[in-house]
């Protein structure tokens, strides 16, 4: 039974990690999201048959993980599901091209010690402390403000990536406000799970409906969804994911086993695995960087010099041709039109003298007559 859970964690990871990848892609394809206009977010998202595609690998992880809550404790169930980043991590690299910087690749090998250390504190007695329910007024006492903070976090984001001048952030804070939400949706899965009782299935059905748990999971998962979404179409996957998958599990071990209360291993041995194991996966989270490192400078290939020809010298004779060959015609070069010399306005006149009676002189008679028969 204990190792059926396993099973079953390991599964959920596949089908949350496919999942997420398809969303990724299809929200590559969609509009720009905007939290402010949810019914044109979920419009845009229900028109697309890759999201939907997602949408049904999560739902059928969601499944996976009653089976897993059902079998295992809280605190291993939790340490199994940080697994699944490491499957996240490659798919996110081979499928949507996201290249993983040192400090994640760093991440991935510390997630792989925290499911060792986890997994080697499982024994078969773990599932005689498995909790079914919790006490409405402390699960209420632990949502609630848990909601709020997720939600004033995220909404802290949206205003700072708002700002001029601003590095592009990475998507820790969405990471970690969604966390909380699906840390709240964690939690209520845990009590679904715990009421579900299959040989009775009318009197499971009226149990959960007089529980907080579907209520709990109904506001999570609208607002998680309408936050991840848009979170996941604005970061890289292999950040947004990771982180949250971080906070949820922390935030499920913490409150988690004080909600249900279920106790811890009894063995100083096993409480050490499980303790470090969780100690590494919070020590991943705050590994990651919170910045998308600079592009690296364009530079331009230098352009290779252009090689002209060199320049004939001009010359006012053409060379003679090779004898035989035909002559060919200069080109006919028109000549500039010749300026006229500039007229003046006004011309030179050599002064005369006045003009008088005594020296004017008429002509005779004949002079005159003769002038005219010419």
């Amino acid at each position: 039974m204990l190792w059926w859970g396993v099973a079953s964690a390991l599964l959920a990871n596949v089908l949350y990690s496919t999942g997420f990848v398809l969303e990724k892609r299809a929200l590559a394809t969609l509009p720009a999201l905007s939290t402010h206009r949810p019914a044109r977010l979920i419009r845009h998202l229900l028109s697309s048959p890759l999201w939907l595609g997602g949408s049904l690998a999560l739902a059928a992880g969601f499944a996976a993980q009653l089976a897993v809550y059902r079998t295992l404790p809280i605190a291993a169930a939790q340490g199994i599901f940080i697994s699944g980043l490491v499957l996240l991590l490659l798919m996110s690299s081979a499928l949507l091209g996201e290249r993983t910087s040192g400090r994640e690749r760093q991440g991935i090998a510390a997630i792989l010690m925290a499911l060792v250390l986890v997994v080697a504190s499982l024994r078969n007695d773990d599932a005689r402390a498995i909790a079914r329910t919790a006490p409405p007024a402390t699960l209420l006492t632990i949502a609630v403000p848990s909601l709020a903070a997720g939600l004033l976090l995220y909404r802290s984001a949206e205003l700072r990536a708002r700002r001029r001048h601003r590095r592009p952030t990475a998507g820790v804070p969405y990471g970690v406000a969604v966390g909380l939400l699906y840390g709240v949706s964690s939690l209520a899965i845990k009590g679904v799970s715990g009421l579900l009782d299959f040989h009775d299935l009318r009197a499971a059905a009226l149990a959960v409906l007089r529980s907080p748990y579907p209520y709990l999971l109904l506001v999570t998962g609208a607002a998680g969804l309408v936050l991840s979404q848009t979170a996941l179409q604005r970061c890289r996957a292999s950040v947004i994911v990771p982180v949250c998958t971080t906070v949820t599990c922390v935030f499920t071990v913490a409150c988690g086993t004080v909600a249900f209360g279920e106790p811890l291993p009894g063995d100083p041995l096993r409480l050490a695995l499980r303790l470090g194991g969780t100690t590494v996966a919070l020590t991943v989270l705050l590994a990651l960087p919170r910045h998308e490192a600079p592009p690296p400078p364009h530079r331009e290939a230098p352009t290779p010099p252009q090689r002209h020809p060199p320049a004939l010298p001009r010359s006012e004779t053409s060379a003679p041709s090779a004898p035989g060959a035909p002559h060919k015609p200069e080109p006919a070069t028109t000549a500039p039109p010749p300026t006229a010399p500039r007229v003046a306005t006004t011309a030179h006149r050599t002064p005369q003298p006045p003009v008088t009676t005594s020296n004017m002189t008429y002509p005779t008679k004949g002079l005159i007559n003769g002038e005219a028969e010419r």
